[in-house]
């Protein structure tokens, strides 16, 4: 058996150190492994936040384009009123006034930006408010044009009545004018008897009739009116006296002037007469006609009563001799 001395050489345990090397690489594994999920999950986290947010916004947006396209279709309603007239627009004043505000509140929120979702709901519930609104007019003013058509249709009746009631008066009246012309000219009074007397006053105012023109100091003229519907009143007679040489005697003391006649127009009058009728009497007239000299000739006597020629007569007055 043998010795040695010398300490026998122990070889160095290196295994534990190993094993604390691998442990720190598996932790600092684990970790970074850890923090790569955490980063996953907060990467997943954020994007479906972000697509929540888009989600969100893009439904806002589409909302809000909704409620700007309902906004333009009541406004375009509200246009298609504008051409109203007057009276109509004035009998919806009121309500014209309540819609101006309302549309105003309505673009304000319209015009915002980041609009909220309450906001937007009250204009959504605005703008129903609105459109029930302008229904209410819509109905108003379907009313009142069936009104102002019932009037205009009225109007046309009204008026085709007044031109068939003026027309019945017109043709009435010419009726009556007809008649009243008819009763006119039968009223008119009738000249008989016609007398033309030449008279002579003799000394002490006696008279005697001649024919000698020389010898005669007044016609005395005479005659009888009369008209069975003629209506009791007084009337004028107006006599012309024609001499020889074809023409109509005035006489001052006589109040000669002129007179309208049916056919002829304007014509001298030797006198006028006054004349008190009774319906279906007969009158008679007398008046005397004294010119002063009176010629040789055919003295010619013309009645007239309502401008028509009631009546005429003629008498010759000779020649005489001296002595005659």
């Amino acid at each position: 058996m043998s010795t040695n001395n010398f300490p026998t050489a122990t070889p160095e345990v290196e295994q534990p150190r190993k094993n604390f090397k691998n442990l720190i690489i598996a932790i600092l594994a684990i970790a970074l492994a850890g923090t790569i999920i955490a980063l996953v999950v907060n990467n997943n986290k954020s994007g479906s936040t972000i697509h929540q947010q888009e989600t969100q916004i893009a439904t806002v947006t589409d909302q809000k384009s909704e409620i700007q396209k309902s906004f333009d279709a009541s406004l375009a309603r509200l246009d298609s009123m504008s051409s109203l007239n007057t009276n109509l627009q004035s009998k919806l004043a009121g309500d014209e006034k309540q819609i101006a505000k309302t549309k105003a509140e309505i673009r304000s929120i319209l015009n915002k930006k980041n609009a909220t979702a309450a906001e937007l709901n009250k204009a959504k519930n605005l703008i129903a408010g609105l459109n029930d609104k302008i229904t209410g007019m819509e109905q108003q003013i379907a009313q009142l044009t069936q009104d102002n058509q019932t009037l205009t249709q009225d109007k046309a009746t009204l008026t085709q009545e007044k031109e068939q009631l003026n027309q019945n008066l017109t043709a009435t009246t010419a009726t009556k004018d007809s008649l009243a012309q008819k009763v006119d000219v039968a009223s008119t009074l009738n000249a008989s008897n016609i007398a033309i007397t030449p008279i002579k006053v003799r000394n002490g105012g006696k008279e005697k009739v001649t024919t000698k023109a020389n010898r005669v100091d007044k016609l005395v003229i005479s005659f009888d009116v009369s008209n069975r519907i003629a209506q009791p009143g007084t009337t004028d007679v107006f006599v012309r006296v024609i001499g020889p040489d074809g023409k109509p005697i005035s006489e001052q003391s006589l109040n000669s002037g002129t007179f309208t006649t049916r056919e002829n127009g304007d014509e001298a009058f030797t006198t006028k007469l006054p004349i008190e009728i009774e319906t279906a009497k007969t009158k008679n007239v007398q008046f005397s006609f004294a010119p002063g000299n009176f010629q040789q000739g055919n003295y010619k006597v013309e009645i007239y009563q309502n401008g028509f020629l009631i009546g005429q007569g003629t008498r010759e007055l000779k020649k005489g001799g001296l002595f005659s």
